[in-house]
């Protein structure tokens, strides 16, 4: 909780002890803390430091703990100053960085990031960077872009980052498949499976992107698409994938499982075929006895359903996925 002001596990740990005796010497608060003497003093000469704890005037040897409320507010106060400081810096070297370079180069919107090591951390960023949405494509096959990394997905998921994952069946399968979606479905990722998944592909917030460059057996390499049109064709990749996919929830037991494919009701049907047989939304409406809206809702709910943007194209996806038959009656 406090290592955000620097404070590592034991000084913590050292320090909430103060706090709860009020004062105490070395020796009480190493075996309270199941420390060596040594590793406790060394701890409360960092809190010293930090001005959250001193030593007693009254009694030597003797520690006590500053006020939190003064002391943590303090700190706090001065890593948001630096915290702005750094923000600001972030700002400028941004202006400078577009100045320089107001049209980006072709070889500017595409990064190639070789060495396992190199990627995971280029991996991570991403993630970290991400301030919206991270949308994902994962195979079963293990490649040098990991399938998952929990503690940046906590720490994204903490600052009120989605995630939308599809993953492939066989991920369910591999053996700490199931952990890890239980883990990703308690986060309130949205998963979802299909049989498989073109490659592997992570995006974040709509302008990054990162996808495997190598197959198995070569050295790992990985691309990085900055915002482009390689970049939306990479999402409407995703969305192809996403919209296809059907999702996994957690069952009763704790286990995951997947829900029912989503699909058109009777009366979605109903409003489909009196389209198709040419009538207006009006009289669709006057036929089966709907409000105008419900009937244009229900379209434009089918339409996203479909991932179409238009009525002919709904159309051609109702005969695709036998919502409606052809009539080949001549």
């Amino acid at each position: 909780m406090l290592g955000a002001i620097g404070l590592d596990e034991r000084q913590e740990s050292a320090y909430r002890a103060l706090v709860a005796l009020g004062a105490a010497e070395v020796t009480d608060l190493a075996h309270r803390l199941a420390l060596p003497e040594t590793d406790t003093e060394r701890a409360l000469r960092r809190l010293e430091r930090q001005g959250l704890a001193a030593q007693s005037s009254a009694r030597t040897g003797r520690w006590v703990a500053a006020p939190p409320g003064v002391a943590l507010g303090a700190l706090l106060t001065q890593q948001r100053h630096e915290l702005d400081r750094a923000e600001l810096a972030a700002a400028l070297l941004a202006d400078e960085y577009r100045a320089e370079a107001t049209e980006p180069a072709v070889h500017d919107l595409i990064e190639v990031v070789t060495g396992a090591s190199a990627i995971a951390h280029r991996f991570l960023q991403l993630q970290l960077g991400a301030a919206e949405e991270v949308c994902a494509l994962v195979t079963g096959n293990p490649m040098a872009i990991t399938a998952t990394d929990n503690e940046a997905e906590e720490k994204a998921a903490q600052r009120g980052v989605t995630y939308r994952v599809v993953i492939e069946r066989a991920v369910i399968a591999a053996p700490a498949g199931i952990t890890e979606l239980t883990a990703a479905l308690g986060r309130e990722e949205q998963v979802r499976v299909v049989d498989r998944v073109p490659t592997k592909l992570v995006v974040a917030d709509r302008a990054l992107a990162m996808l495997p460059l190598t197959a198995r057996g070569t050295e790992p390499a990985a691309l990085v698409v900055h915002a482009s049109a390689l970049l939306e064709s990479l999402m409407g990749l995703f969305e192809a994938a996403w919209r296809e996919a059907l999702p996994l929830r957690l069952g009763a037991g704790g286990g995951v499982c997947e829900e029912a494919a989503a699909g058109p009701d009777t009366t979605d049907l109903e409003i489909l075929s009196l389209l198709l047989a040419g009538m207006t939304d009006a009289s669709v409406a006057k036929q089966l006895d709907l409000g105008l809206r419900t009937v244009q809702r229900r379209v434009k709910g089918l339409m996203e359903l479909t991932g179409v943007t238009t009525r002919l194209q709904l159309g051609w996806q109702a005969y695709a996925k036998g919502w409606v038959a052809r009539d080949l009656r001549q």
